[in-house]
């Protein structure tokens, strides 16, 4: 709660909150997730990072937790999707990208006209442990750009961004907003003075 609050006070426009995962940081308990979500002010988007692909699951979780915004970390069948804009009305649906080659722009092509944003981030779905994010690594970022220019929709960029690298990120990719977990804490915990730096850099990027 403490960390959600910090994050709101320097500027976050949005809240992850990362529910069971198979592997990575941040996972938290939904009742914390719930906890968080309820407090979080008007204008923050709450963000329910889930590693579910069935529809009931996933609209399950959503209406334990009463976020506004599912980020779906793996794969999601277009049948699924249906089912959950139908159940889920107003609750916005952001596809992660696990940028991994040129597959992974006809992946996000494949699947834009079907959620309201994309989240490019750097993870292998193919491993025997899946990585659904949190790596702390970059990926390539020119393939991030081609998926920017080929989907009509917003499209955030994840993965091993912090306050040195934001500006690049920004100038080489384009995308329409940032997620940053392990670039703005130090063991473990959010660092209040990386996260100050991270976003003062990002803004004086995107005024330029």
């Amino acid at each position: 709660m403490a960390e959600a609050k910090l994050a709101v006070r320097c500027g976050a426009n949005a809240m992850g909150l990362v529910s069971a995962m198979p592997s990575g940081p941040g996972v938290i308990a939904e009742e914390t997730i719930t906890e968080i979500a309820a407090t979080v002010p008007p204008g923050v988007a709450t963000f329910l990072l889930t590693s579910k692909q069935d529809a009931p699951g996933i609209i399950a979780q959503q209406r334990r937790t009463r976020v506004n915004t599912l980020q779906l970390c793996d794969r999601v069948a277009a049948d699924c999707l249906r089912e959950l804009r139908a159940a889920l009305p107003g609750i916005a649906l952001v596809q992660v990208i696990h940028v991994t080659g040129e597959e992974s722009v006809a992946e996000a092509v494949a699947v834009a006209d079907k959620v309201d944003a994309l989240l490019l981030d750097s993870g292998n779905q193919k491993l025997a442990v899946k990585e659904l994010g949190g790596t702390g690594r970059t990926h390539d970022w020119r393939l991030s750009r081609a998926i920017v220019e080929a989907v009509k929709l917003p499209v955030f960029l994840a993965g091993g961004l912090n306050p040195d690298n934001v500006a690049a990120a920004l100038a080489q990719v384009r995308p329409y907003g940032l997620d940053i977990c392990s670039g703005v804490r130090t063991d473990g915990k959010l660092h209040q003075q990386k996260l100050e730096r991270f976003i003062a850099n990002a803004m004086m990027s995107s005024a330029t």
